[in-house]
């Protein structure tokens, strides 16, 4: 996984109509928290955070006032509900070598037995333990050939090596569900006889 490089600077005006104003410029407010240190209050360059955080579980490296380094994953993100610029985000401090527990992707490829099955992302992400520099962007799943009543539980997807799961090992993460029957007319007309009678 990659580091994301972003300067970032200490804030110390709060409130609503502060973190407006620092919206207005185009910047983002955050707090820097972890390890028992005090929480630090960041504003950070709206444009650049913007693509950093297309990345799941990007690993930024901000650069604090030009006088420190510090690694951070983003913990919670939140975006305007209809616009969907950034409004504030969470980062958590994390050090080179520190084992953290974050949600990653569930990606299927592959192709269903024919029959017209339905593939259910029972789980979109999965929540496992992996060192800070070496999160997975996603995981991969095979459900080439599988048939209706068929699931991929967690135990049954290879993860990259270092990485364990932090759920359950029979928890289903994809199931595979029967198409519906169509219909003919003649039982929908049937139907609709018996419902106009009653």
């Amino acid at each position: 996984m990659s580091e994301v490089k972003i300067s970032a600077e200490t804030r110390t005006e709060f409130g609503k109509g502060a973190a407006r104003r620092i919206r207005r410029d185009s910047k983002v407010p955050g707090v820097l928290y972890g390890h028992g240190s005090e929480p630090l209050h960041l504003t950070l360059p709206g444009h650049d955070l913007l693509l950093a955080l297309r990345t799941p579980n990007v690993l930024i490296s901000l650069d604090i006032d030009g006088k420190t380094n510090e690694l951070a994953i983003p913990k919670a993100v939140q975006r305007d509900a209809i616009k969907g610029f950034l409004e504030h985000v969470d980062l958590l401090l994390v050090k080179r070598g520190e084992k953290v527990t974050v949600e990653v992707p569930v990606h299927a490829e592959g192709e269903l037995a024919p029959g017209g099955n339905l593939l259910e992302h029972v789980l979109n992400t999965l929540t496992v333990e992996a060192e800070a520099t070496h999160i997975p962007e996603a995981v991969t799943v095979s459900v080439e050939g599988l048939a209706a009543g068929a699931s991929v539980h967690a135990k049954d997807i290879t993860l990259p090596n270092g990485v364990t799961l932090a759920v359950e090992e029979d928890a289903v993460v994809l199931q595979v569900l029967q198409a519906q029957a169509e219909e003919t007319e003649g039982e929908a007309a049937e139907g609709a006889e018996e419902a106009a009678e009653a």
